[in-house]
């Protein structure tokens, strides 16, 4: 009874949840199913661009095609090592494929050159139309053997595929923990456990995404690798304590218990870290960091959740077990790699700076590029492979569509073509140059006797509708003045045909009626592509990249040509939008974090350890492996998608700065015992089981992704968090060390506590203190003491009252 009166409230709660433990089992079962359950409900948003801020051009115009437009499939198709006479057999058949409403193909360099063949395919449907993407197949069918290379959006199931390559990264990754844990733990049985915590963890943070909606594809595929690599630490830490309780001599609950009441204020602060750079990418004007950022944040509660009320029960479940199959350690002790870094600890940290100083100034070089297809990266998937196969024979086709508002179609001709004219457009397309005949342009005026002509109807008909369209639109010189004299927009005029026809006062047969539906046909699919309620569409292809210095001097003069007609009210939609306003949101996303991720983590560690210089020293380290891994890009001549720098700096920050804590926090320990250079050693000896465990876990995760991925995304995101990783690991556990010996008088000159705790050391003087004292006093001392001090003092120092008296000055160790 006097046990549990004097014991710290968080061995009480930790004592409830052990006791409790059958009814935490019941929770997560129940939480477990539910959760299981509503994976499935979770929407999954394939496109980037939703993610842009409202106010850009690209995402205002996207909303405007939305809303206001259809956009029917159409595919690139390449055929290779064909004669002409072939290739024009081969579109004669395509053309009789059902779903397919036009195949482009003649004898200019835009569609035969050096014996390949370019088919422009257009379709009836849109490019997600289950229809559409059965005639693309029958499209393919009938290619099926010549060499054949389809660049189209059609039926690319980005997802789907996405969702099968994870499917085996989590296989091997989870086999290569298995082996690791297999490795540093000291029971086989322990193994079971972080599994069965793990898979909860991972199944209730996906089940509960169904909370937002719609989650990015990026996130959902990469959230489970990285809430593993990110958060099995957690459960590490817990076993390792009650291990060490359980050698200690205590029973299974009481360690469990013991451990627990430790580790959740060790797991606690640790998670703050990695949290902290989770909530500087959410800050993001790129939404998509919000969205990955809050779903592996909810990860990493869900984590510690599994850890803090269900792992506690598993450990007394399997404690038996756990005994059972002990073995010894496998995990070498390094005390000769720490010698090492001791005897270079004046050479190593001025390198480090210079590396790090270069690191710096080769990072802010670095190539990124905004649209992930021109993504440096080596494992393509066969699609990116015959996109790059077709524009290497038939250049680039950027596509860039200007919205203009709705009504004038003489401005419209005009802008089609000036834009035409520009060296590096190879087509443009607008209402106003459909042709309908010969040298007649869908929009062009006409007057009755034209539009009999064309349209097949009867003369006396065709000027009795012309006066009636002047009426409705207010236009009465139609009425009163010859109406041969009256010319209106063919499009407008036959529009009116149509409504007349519906309506029943316009009767056509024979034909009339033909030719009136077949012209009806040709303008219904430009109208549903090219005009909506309030804005028309003109859709420009130009053979130019989708990014760069060329692409965007053609977007500005596109751009200055529409305006010179309609002023501000223009909007130009492409990937070549995307990708610059994604360059012009880059630049302040990029500070942002940076500076937010550094500041939320040295904020953490100055109430962590209590010093102003000790942040400075352990930030340094990490953000030193972050311009060096990034600066490797420019070393080796390539570029990286913007959106790796972004995720990657904020997630290696706040979480390798962890692998910083654990061999600083055993220093700081250990150098109130023994000298700062044995400290040091044996810092590092006692922390390579962590590091290895955690670093492996995710720097494997990390390369995983990278190598197996073909999404250019996710893999460029993979790729770059494990060499990252690698990168921190080598630090912490080479200079970091010599930095912490280094700069010893930096962290006990800026130590900044309630209680003004300060490191006392002399080696012959009289100290008078009231207080708690922790340390050497010619002997280590932990405890309250009254009184006067006299000899030699190496220790921490809480006092109410000090008065220090040295008969010599003070010395300090080296």
């Amino acid at each position: 009874m006097q046990e549990k009166r004097t014991e710290s409230p968080m061995t009480k709660v930790a004592r409830f949840i052990v006791d409790k433990r059958k009814a935490f089992y019941l929770v997560f079962i129940a939480a477990f199913v539910f959760c299981a359950a509503s994976i499935n409900k979770v929407q999954v948003n394939n496109d980037i661009t939703s993610y842009l801020p409202a106010q850009t051009e690209t995402r205002r115009g996207l909303t405007i095609m939305d809303e206001e437009f259809i956009t029917l499939g159409s595919a690139n198709v390449m055929v290779s090592n064909v004669t002409y006479q072939t290739a024009l057999d081969l579109s004669h058949k395509l053309e009789n494929i059902e779903g397919v409403s036009e195949v482009a193909f003649d004898g200019t360099e835009e569609h035969y050159k050096n014996s390949s063949a370019l088919f422009t395919i257009s379709f009836d449907g849109e490019e997600t139309d289950p229809a559409t993407v059965e005639a693309m197949n029958e499209v393919l069918s009938a290619l099926e053997g010549y060499d054949v290379y389809s660049s189209t959006q059609i039926g690319r199931d980005v997802s789907a595929s996405l969702q099968k390559e994870m499917t085996v990264i989590l296989a091997i990754a989870a086999v290569v923990i298995v082996v690791v844990l297999l490795f540093t733990s000291k029971s086989y049985m322990e193994v079971p456990v972080y599994l069965i915590v793990f898979v909860a963890a991972a199944v209730l943070n996906m089940g509960t995404n169904f909370i937002f909606g719609t989650i990015s594809f990026i996130t959902k595929s990469i959230a489970v690798v990285l809430q593993l690599a990110l958060a099995i630490d957690y459960a590490i830490i817990f076993c390792h304590r009650y291990m060490e309780e359980r050698d200690n001599g205590l029973d299974p609950r009481e360690a469990d218990i013991a451990a627990l009441s430790k580790a959740i204020v060790e797991i606690s602060s640790s998670s703050l870290t990695t949290i902290s750079g989770l909530i500087a990418l959410m800050l993001m004007q790129l939404r998509i960091g919000f969205d990955m950022g809050i779903v592996l944040s909810k990860g990493i509660v869900c984590s510690m959740l599994c850890v803090f009320l269900l792992m506690p029960g598993l450990l007394m479940l399997f404690s038996g077990p756990i005994d059972r199959t002990r073995h010894r350690n496998l995990v070498p002790k390094i005390n000769f790699w720490g010698k090492a870094i001791v005897r270079l600890r004046y050479i190593l940290p001025p390198v480090f700076l210079v590396v790090v100083v270069a690191g710096a100034v080769l990072s802010s070089h670095c190539d990124y590029v905004f649209d992930a297809n021109d993504t440096d990266f080596d494992n393509k998937p066969d699609w990116r492979i015959a996109d790059e196969k077709v524009a290497d024979t038939f250049g680039q086709k950027n596509t860039i569509a200007v919205l203009v508002p709705r009504g004038d179609y003489n401005k419209e001709k005009y802008i089609l073509e000036r834009v035409a004219q520009l060296p590096q457009v190879t087509q443009a397309t607008g209402l106003a140059n459909i042709e309908v005949e010969d040298g007649r342009m869908l929009t062009d005026e006409m007057n009755p006797r034209q539009f009999s002509e064309l349209a097949g109807v009867d003369i006396e008909l065709s000027r009795l509708l012309y006066q009636a369209y002047g009426l409705s639109v207010e236009q009465y010189g139609a009425i009163f003045q010859d109406p041969d004299d009256y010319s209106v927009p063919l499009i407008d005029v036959f529009e009116f045909l149509l409504e007349q026809k519906d309506k029943g006062v316009v009767n056509l047969t024979g034909e009339q009626a033909d030719k009136v539906d077949d012209l009806q046909e040709q303008l219904d699919v430009g109208l549903e592509q090219l005009r909506g309620e309030h804005w028309s569409r003109l859709v420009f292809i130009a053979d130019v990249p989708t990014e760069g210095d060329e692409t965007y001097a053609l977007l500005d003069e596109i751009r200055a040509i529409a305006q010179e007609y309609y002023g501000d009210n223009v909007i130009l939609v492409g990937n070549s939008t995307n990708a610059f306003d994604l360059a012009s949101s880059f630049s302040g996303d990029n500070m942002k974090i940076s500076i937010l991720t550094a500041l939320f983590v040295m904020v953490i560690l100055l109430f962590t350890f209590k010093s102003a210089g000790l942040p400075i020293l352990l930030v340094l380290t990490i953000q030193g492996s972050i311009w060096i891994n990034f600066s490797v890009p420019v070393l080796t001549g390539t570029n990286l998608f913007f959106l790796s720098y972004l995720v990657v700096s904020s997630i290696q920050m706040g979480a390798t700065i962890d692998y910083a804590i654990v061999i600083t926090n055993r220093y700081l320990e250990l150098k109130l015992e023994m000298e700062r250079k044995q400290a040091a050693v044996e810092a590092l000896s006692q922390s390579f089981p962590t590091i290895l465990t955690s670093g492996t876990i995710m720097a494997v995760a990390g390369f995983l992704i990278g190598g197996i991925s073909t999404d250019a995304t996710i893999g460029s995101v993979g790729q770059t968090l494990g060499r990252g990783t690698v990168t921190s690991i080598i630090l912490v556990m080479t200079v970091l060390p010599q930095l912490l010996m280094l700069g010893d008088a930096l962290i006990e000159r800026t130590a900044i506590t309630l209680n003004r705790d300060r490191k006392q050391r002399f080696n012959q003087g009289t100290m008078r203190l009231d207080g708690h004292i922790r340390g050497h006093v010619s002997g280590f001392v932990d405890g309250e003491f009254k009184g006067v001090l006299h000899g030699s003092v190496d220790a921490l120092i809480e006092s109410k009252y000090q008065v220090l008296d040295t008969s010599e000055e003070e010395e300090h160790t080296p």
